[in-house]
């Protein structure tokens, strides 16, 4: 009996070892950075709303590594060096999904651009403001004409991170109110009593092609209210 209980306690220790073995490993420290970009722009994204993803081919057992998009458009991940491929998710992006895969090499930091071909983007997006208003005048330009326009909204937050699910106050105009879409628009929205009697807010203008989930966004712009 006793002989059994010793052989019992050295596998368990055993087994303690490998475990504290395998989690001493390093972490990945390498940085791989990137932006999703069209005709050399960053466009701007939901934080963390559109995802990517990474594979290592030749390992049997390999599974995806997820890669989130910030709202500017950048994402950052750590690995291990080696070779990998770039991914993106089916019907995630505000953009006409991409089917070839782009091969990353990791050896060092590095830096990666995903170019991808959006539904609309914006160009000459101006703010201005009032005591109680806020006004984005922008025009839409259509890039990819296989889904039809749905709607431009004005988001306006209290934080710098603004979206269609980050944000305090919207106003959206549908396409069928936007008559010549060639021609700048203009969304105005009155702010209520606890957002004007705030130092600033944020405010960014979306985009949505029908049947898309995600939006193409202005960059966040700080409203200095007093």
């Amino acid at each position: 009996m006793r002989t059994r209980i010793l052989s019992s306690l050295a596998f368990i220790l055993l087994l303690a070892g490998a475990g504290c073995k395998k989690d001493n490993y390093d972490a990945p420290s390498t940085e791989l950075k990137g932006r999703i970009i069209y005709n050399g722009k960053q466009l701007g994204l939901r934080s963390n709303g559109v995802q990517l993803e990474l594979w290592q081919p030749g390992f049997a057992l390999s599974s995806k590594i997820p890669v989130f998009v910030a709202q500017d458009g950048s994402f950052s991940v750590k690995l291990f060096n080696g070779n990998y491929k770039l991914v993106g998710v089916r019907g995630n992006g505000p953009w006409v999904d991409f089917q070839d895969s782009i091969p990353v090499t990791v050896s060092g930091n590095g830096q990666v651009d995903v170019q991808v071909d959006p539904y609309f983007v914006f160009q000459d997006a101006t703010f201005q403001h009032t005591a109680t208003t806020v006004t984005a005048t922008f025009t839409i330009m259509r890039i990819n004409p296989t889904q039809p326009l749905e709607s431009v909204t004005l988001y306006v937050g209290n934080s710098k991170i603004v979206d269609v699910f980050n944000r305090n106050v919207a106003v959206t105009k549908v396409a069928a109110d936007i008559t010549n879409i060639l021609q700048p628009q203009t969304l105005t929205l009155t702010l209520p009593a606890d957002l004007a009697n705030k130092s600033f807010v944020y405010a960014r203008v979306g985009i949505k092609a029908v049947g898309v989930g995600e939006q193409v966004y202005t960059p966040a712009e700080l409203i200095q209210l007093k």
